[in-house]
């Protein structure tokens, strides 16, 4: 193994020590505590974020119809915590609050509620590097966040000093943006992580209609990456709501359409530097190849499944509750394989215990090498055969174990495959135009 790998140039300068091939991070995302849930025999008042609705089947670890109860939460990271995976960091993309109407919260709800859960967070790991992103719904109102300094920004900056340098800080606390060196004593070079604030350009931020550059994000996102170009460094990509097409919504972008051809334009540029990205919001499990222009793959996306099972009324699916944990390569950073937890809620309320699962690996699931983006490119492809076995896994996947009966064809399957490997407007576009020659 280390000859092999001393075989490159670059590795042949590295002490072997450093030379022990994989690192670990957790990634959770869309926590959405609702702190009204409580078992009661009217399931109308079983939680705020059901708006009235009956419960399904209230237990002690939730429900599909109601955001998580703090048991649920406190679950996930006992989990984690008890797995003793050794790792270096986690990364946190966002939504704490619930999903109620704006009039059952305020700027001070919201805010205790993210302090409520970093101190959770770090209860649980007081010696974790964390690197947290803000969400759409940790603002009040929610979706309204500024392109200037706010009570929100600031209180929550104070939660996050623990983990972020002052100068990530002070970025934070004027856009709610910031990026920081993850140094290690076993990895070779430092890695940059750049925490976006994606929900500066998420379509119901009535605040930044008609801004070029809300908050100047994206000159100071060209910047941080030109300078990581020039000194050789590898980035990983944080954000809450995600770049490209939703999955389950033909022809639409998660953030609006100018900003997400923007971002892709600077993702592509710098794609060489980029060895990762990770996004929540959408509380499904999905993955996104960046290609450039030639249709080379360039870029490996991922989108986390939610702590919340919530789901609306009216959607037929919703998701278990889910945590994940990434490999990389200690060396240059590049993504080696995710290992997907998750719970099986019906299962957890029945018994009244939390038993958390490995759901899949990723690589041995669909057969693939390691994450990189050729390997992902592969993967996509052998999806987006007809009546494709490894689709049917993969939408099974993307709803975490919610209900195996539940298929994805058609328009549906369409949409799921266009948006893996299509994120610009003229390429997905062709991709949903061409659906019937591939189905």
């Amino acid at each position: 193994m280390l000859l092999t790998l001393a075989s490159d140039q670059a590795r042949s300068n590295v002490p072997a020590f450093l030379l022990s091939p994989v690192g670990q991070f957790w990634h959770v995302s869309d926590l959405h505590l609702d702190p009204t849930y409580h078992i009661t025999p009217d399931h109308t008042k079983v939680c705020s974020s059901s708006k009235g609705v009956n419960a399904s089947n209230p237990g002690p670890f939730g429900d599909f119809l109601c955001d998580s109860p703090y048991q649920l939460i406190l679950s996930a990271f006992a989990f984690m915590k008890d797995s003793k995976e050794q790792v270096s960091f986690m990364i946190w993309t966002g939504d704490s609050p619930p999903h109620v109407p704006v009039k059952e919260l305020s700027t001070k709800l919201v805010i205790s509620i993210i302090g409520n859960l970093s101190s959770t967070i770090r209860n649980f790991f007081p010696d974790l590097q964390v690197f947290p992103a803000l969400g759409n719904h940790d603002y009040w109102p929610q979706d309204q966040l500024p392109v200037t300094t706010s009570e929100v920004y600031n209180a929550v900056a104070d939660f996050w000093k623990p983990w972020l340098s002052d100068e990530a800080i002070n970025t934070f606390r004027k856009g709610g943006f910031y990026t920081q060196l993850f140094e290690s004593s076993n990895s070779y070079q430092p890695l940059r992580i750049i925490s976006l604030n994606t929900n500066l350009y998420y379509s119901p931020n009535k605040v930044t209609v008609n801004i070029t550059d809300p908050a100047n994000q994206f000159a100071w996102l060209e910047g941080i990456l030109e300078t990581s170009s020039q000194k050789n460094e590898k980035v990983y990509i944080i954000g809450h709501v995600p770049v490209g097409y939703l999955p389950y919504a033909r022809n639409t972008t998660a953030i609006r359409e100018y900003y997400n051809e923007r971002l892709v334009k600077i993702f592509r540029r710098y794609s060489s530097v980029i060895a990762g990205q990770f996004f929540g919001h959408t509380h499904r499990d999905s993955i996104m190849v960046l290609l450039d222009e030639e249709e080379k793959p360039v870029n490996s996306l991922f989108v986390a499944p939610a702590v919340t099972p919530v789901k609306d009324v009216w959607q037929m699916e919703s998701n278990n509750p889910g945590v994940r944990l990434y490999q990389y390569d200690l060396f240059d950073y590049s993504l080696l394989d995710l290992w997907q937890f998750y719970l099986d809620l019906r299962d957890a309320n029945k018994k009244n215990e939390s038993n958390w699962k490995l759901e899949y690996i990723l690589t041995k699931t669909y057969g693939i090498e390691d994450l990189k983006p050729e390997s992902l490119y592969e993967m996509a492809k052998q999806l987006s055969m007809p009546h494709s076995t490894l689709f049917e896994q993969y939408y099974s996947n993307y709803i975490v174990s919610y209900d195996k009966t539940i298929l994805c064809e058609d328009g549906c399957k369409t949409c799921q495959i266009c948006a893996i490997q299509y994120l610009d407007y003229s390429s997905y576009g062709d991709c949903i135009n061409q659906e019937a020659t591939w189905r």
